[in-house]
C-alpha cells in the first residue's frame, strides 16, 4: 500500500481527568497513556495518528473541520457530546471521513440519556464498553476499512 492513512483521534469533554474521574466507570489509565497506546498502534499499523482533546464543543467542530485535506479517517469518542451536539454531528457529515465513535464505558448498559448517540448515524460504527480497547479497536477497524476501500 503506498498511501501512509492519517488518523485523527479526537477526545470530547472531561476526558482530559481520565485516571482521576470515576475510575469504576472509566478505568485508570489516564488520557496520555491512552494516546501513548494508540500511537504505538498506529506505529504497528502502519498509519499516523495525531490526538486532539477539548472541553469545548466548538474546538472539536474546529478540529473535525481541519481534517478536510489533513486526514484520511477519524476516531471520536465525543463524550457527553455524544448525547447533546448536532453541531458534531453536522460536523462530521460536512467532512464526509470515515468516523468510527467510540466510547469506554458501554453506554446502552448506563443511564437512558446516553443510549442516544447522534454520532453513530455519521459514523461507520460504533465501539463502547472496552475501555482503552474501544479506542484500540476503533483504531484498527477504521484503518481495516481505508485499506478495504482503497482496494476496491
Amino acid at each position: 500500500m503506498s498511501t501512509v492513512w492519517k488518523v485523527l483521534v479526537l477526545h470530547g469533554p472531561n476526558l482530559n481527568l481520565l485516571g482521576q474521574r470515576e475510575p469504576g466507570i472509566y478505568g485508570s489509565l489516564t488520557l496520555g497513556e491512552i494516546n501513548h497506546y494508540l500511537q504505538k498502534d498506529g506505529v504497528d499499523l502502519g498509519v499516523e495518528v495525531a490526538t486532539f482533546q477539548s472541553n469545548g464543543e466548538g474546538e472539536l467542530v474546529s478540529a473535525i473541520h481541519s481534517t478536510l485535506g489533513n486526514y484520511h479517517g477519524i476516531v471520536f469518542n465525543a463524550a457527553a457530546y455524544t448525547h447533546t451536539s448536532i453541531a458534531l454531528r453536522d460536523a462530521l457529515a460536512a467532512v464526509q471521513l470515515p468516523c468510527v465513535e467510540v466510547h469506554l464505558s458501554n453506554i446502552h448498559q448506563r443511564e437512558s440519556f446516553r443510549h442516544i448517540s447522534h454520532i453513530a448515524p455519521v459514523a461507520i460504527g460504533q465501539i463502547c464498553g472496552f475501555g482503552l480497547n474501544s479506542y484500540r479497536l476503533g483504531l484498527r477497524a477504521l484503518v481495516d476499512y481505508l485499506n478495504e476501500k482503497a482496494d476496491g
